[in-house]
C-alpha cells in the first residue's frame, strides 16, 4: 500500500494559549435557516508546507475547484476513477459559462440558436427569435469538457490521480488530517490497482449523485431522477436539420415529470429522457422519445447508451467540518430544465475560493466557518432560481393539458426573451411591468384552458 502523508503534521498545531475555535457540523439547504459560524481569526499558520486539499470527482465541479485551488498555491489532489467518463448529459451550457470559465470554442460541438418545444399533441413552438446574433446555447460532450477542465487544473499545479475513492477516516481532533483511502490505477499494478492513502486538511466532494463523500459526512438522502440517453449517429443529410437546433418533447409518453430531448453534438445527436417517479419505465419513455423524433433520426445508428442518477434537490447537509459538497454531490441540478453543468462548475469554484480566502492562499489552516461562507454566498445567489423552477415544474409538468399550456406560453416573445436572458447570463432579467401583467393574465388563461381540457379528458376516460 502506498501513502501520501504530511510533512511533520505538527505544522497544524497551535500553542496552548490559543483557544479552540467553535464550530457546528449541521447545515440546512435553505438559506433562511442559517447558523452563523465565523472562521477562527487565530487559525494557525502552517509551517514548512501549504494547505492540502483533496477533491473527489473530476467533473466540472471537481475540475473547476482544483484549478482555483492550485492557482492559489494550495497543494491540490484531484481523484477521479474514470478519466474518459461519458456522463449521460444533454450537454447544454449557457453563454456566460464560456467567458466566465474561459472555455475555448473548439470544445463546443454546436452553437444552438433555435429550439423547438413540442407539446403532447405534437404542436411545435419555435424558440430563439429573441436571441442576438452573438448569443447561443453551447452543446458539449462531457468527456471533452471534463477532460479539458482537469487538464487545465493539472497545468496549474493540481495532482490528478486516476483512482477510486473508497472511504475517509475522520479526524478525532480539530488539528488532525482527514485520511483518504483509495485504489490507484497508475498502469503499473494491473487492472486491480493498488491501495493507497492520502492525508489532507480539507475535502471537497464533487463525486456526483452517488457521492461517497456525502455518505461519509452523513449528508442525508435526496430524491433523484434517472437520466437515460442514447447517442445516435444519423445520416449527414438529416444532421443538417440539427446543425444549430435542439428539440424538447413534453408529454406523459416521454416522461411523467420531465421532458425528452434531442440535442446536437459534433457528428451525432443525443436523444434522452428522465424521470423521478417512474424509474422502472425509463426505457419505455426513451422509446417514446425516439418515436416522437423518428422521422428526423430515421436511419440512425445507436453508438452509445448511457444512464445515470440526477439529483432533484440539495442535500439536507452540504458541509461538515472541513468537508464540503459541490455539484451533483450537493444536489445542484435545477428542476424543470434539469440544468447542472454550469452550477456544478460554479459551486466548485465558489467553494475553492472560500478555502483560498480562509487559508490566505494556503498559508493558514481552514475551519468550517471558512467553508460555510461558500454555502451562504451560494444560497443567497441561486436559491431563488431553484425555487422558481421547482414551482414551474409542479405547475406545468403535472398533466398533458398543463404541458400544452406550457408550450403555448413558450410561443410568447416576451417569455422567450426573459427565459433566454436569465438562462444565458444566470441573472434575473429585469422585466417590463406592463408585459409582466400581460404574462400573468396569459398564464392564468392558459392554465384555465388546460384545466378545462383536463376535465373533458377525464370525462372521456370514464
Amino acid at each position: 500500500m502506498s501513502s501520501i502523508a504530511f510533512k511533520p503534521f505538527h505544522g497544524l498545531r497551535r500553542s496552548s494559549a490559543v483557544p479552540s475555535p467553535t464550530s457546528t457540523t449541521t447545515t440546512l439547504s435553505k438559506p433562511a435557516l442559517k447558523f452563523h459560524v465565523s472562521a477562527a481569526k487565530t487559525s494557525p499558520k502552517l509551517s514548512n508546507r501549504n494547505l492540502r486539499v483533496a477533491i473527489i470527482g473530476g467533473g466540472p465541479a471537481g475540475g473547476s475547484a482544483a484549478e482555483t485551488l492550485a492557482k492559489a498555491g494550495i497543494e491540490t489532489f484531484l481523484i477521479e476513477r474514470k478519466l474518459d467518463n461519458c456522463k449521460p448529459c444533454g450537454g447544454a451550457i449557457p453563454l456566460c459559462m464560456v467567458g466566465e470559465f474561459d472555455l475555448p470554442l473548439d470544445i463546443i460541438d454546436r452553437r444552438v440558436t433555435k429550439m423547438k418545444m413540442i407539446s403532447p399533441s405534437n404542436i411545435a413552438v419555435d424558440i430563439g427569435q429573441t436571441l442576438k446574433p452573438h448569443e447561443y446555447i453551447g452543446m458539449v460532450r462531457r468527456e471533452v469538457l471534463d477532460a479539458y477542465l482537469r487538464d487545465r487544473a493539472k497545468e496549474n499545479g493540481a495532482n490528478v490521480i486516476n483512482g477510486l475513492f473508497l472511504k475517509m477516516d475522520m479526524p478525532k481532533h480539530w488539528d488532525e488530517p482527514y485520511v483518504l483511502h483509495y485504489t490507484e490505477y497508475d498502469g503499473k499494478k494491473g487492472a486491480m490497482g493498488a491501495k493507497a492513502t492520502l492525508e489532507v486538511d480539507a475535502v471537497i466532494g464533487a463525486d456526483g449523485a452517488n457521492s461517497r463523500v456525502a455518505k461519509a459526512i452523513n449528508a442525508g438522502d435526496y430524491d433523484y431522477a434517472i437520466a437515460f440517453q442514447e447517442r445516435i449517429k444519423i445520416p449527414d443529410e438529416k444532421m443538417v436539420y440539427y446543425e444549430n437546433l435542439a428539440e424538447m418533447y413534453v408529454g406523459d409518453d416521454v416522461s411523467p415529470d420531465f421532458y425528452g430531448w434531442v440535442f446536437p453534438k459534433c457528428d451525432h445527436v443525443a436523444v434522452g429522457t428522465g424521470t423521478v417517479t417512474h424509474k422502472n419505465d425509463i426505457k419505455k419513455f426513451q422509446l417514446a422519445t425516439r418515436n416522437r423524433a423518428k422521422d428526423k433520426i430515421l436511419g440512425g445508428k445507436i453508438i452509445r447508451v448511457e444512464a445515470h442518477p440526477i439529483p432533484e434537490h440539495p442535500r439536507p447537509r452540504r458541509l461538515s467540518g472541513r468537508v464540503a459538497l459541490v455539484g451533483d454531490a450537493a444536489g445542484y441540478v435545477t428542476k424543470c430544465s434539469g440544468e447542472g453543468i454550469y452550477f456544478a462548475a460554479k459551486s466548485g469554484r465558489m467553494c475553492a475560493e472560500a478555502i483560498v480566502e480562509g487559508s490566505q492562499n494556503g498559508k493558514k489552516m481552514v475551519e468550517e466557518g471558512d467553508l460555510r461562507k461558500y454555502l451562504e454566498k451560494w444560497d443567497k445567489k441561486y436559491w431563488p432560481t431553484y425555487k422558481v423552477l421547482d414551482v414551474l415544474q409542479k405547475v406545468f409538468y403535472r398533466s398533458n393539458p398543463a404541458r400544452e399550456a406550457f408550450v403555448e406560453m413558450c410561443a410568447d416573445e416576451y417569455v422567450q426573451k426573459m427565459t433566454f436572458d436569465s438562462y444565458l447570463y444566470k441573472t434575473v432579467a429585469p422585466g417590463n411591468p406592463l408585459e409582466d401583467l400581460k404574462l400573468a393574465v396569459n398564464t392564468i388563461g392558459s392554465l384555465v384552458r388546460a384545466n378545462a381540457l383536463r376535465k373533458e379528458m377525464e370525462k372521456l376516460n370514464v
